[in-house]
């Protein structure tokens, strides 16, 4: 029994839409062998080591009271402006990535959701949109606890994701 036994059916009808084509596009020599296995890892660590690990430490330097300065980094906004820009839009290119990368395994002949990753993709989507939902109480009479969650929680988020990350060469290197 997998943690996934309940969506695993329809997700894999959803994959089945696109892994024809991608095979279509391997046989064809079009798409090398290489770069379906490792594609989605490389722009997927792309997305963290650069959007990930930049928004981290802009959230990290509005907590420490620097979120009105406007750096390189932050393209003329302030860091309090461009974090859940920059987050969001990351937020925004691993779930397109984590679709990219169930088909890729599904065009390799290996089976979706049922490897560690997997489960750190889940943990991880989870962490995210939960950051996501946590600004709104910001404002509110509790805004400090939901601020130091916010803070805290984004350090764990950033750690699952790193975890994800070598779940992901691991897998990679399996087979």
């Amino acid at each position: 029994m997998s943690a996934f036994d309940g969506i695993k059916e329809p997700v894999q009808s959803y994959v089945d839409i696109w892994t024809p084509m991608f095979k279509q596009a391997s046989e064809s020599g079009l798409v090398p062998d290489f770069l379906l296995h490792w594609g989605h890892g490389a722009a997927m660590a792309s997305v963290l080591l650069s959007m990930g690990v930049i928004g981290a430490y802009m959230g990290w330097q509005i907590r420490l009271g620097n979120g009105e300065e406007v750096t390189p980094l932050t393209l003329g906004d302030t860091i309090r402006e461009a974090h859940p820009k920059i987050i969001g839009g990351a937020f925004f290119f691993f779930l397109l990535g984590g679709q990219g990368g169930l088909v890729l395994l599904d065009t390799q002949g290996q089976s979706i959701l049922e490897s560690p990753h997997a489960m750190t993709a889940a943990l991880s989507v989870a962490l995210l949109a939960t950051q996501a939902v946590l600004p709104k109480l910001f404002a509110t009479e509790n805004g400090k606890l939901a601020r130091d969650v916010h803070a805290y929680l984004g350090t764990a988020t950033m750690t699952v994701l790193f975890a994800h990350l070598v779940t992901g060469l691991n897998l990679g290197l399996s087979f």
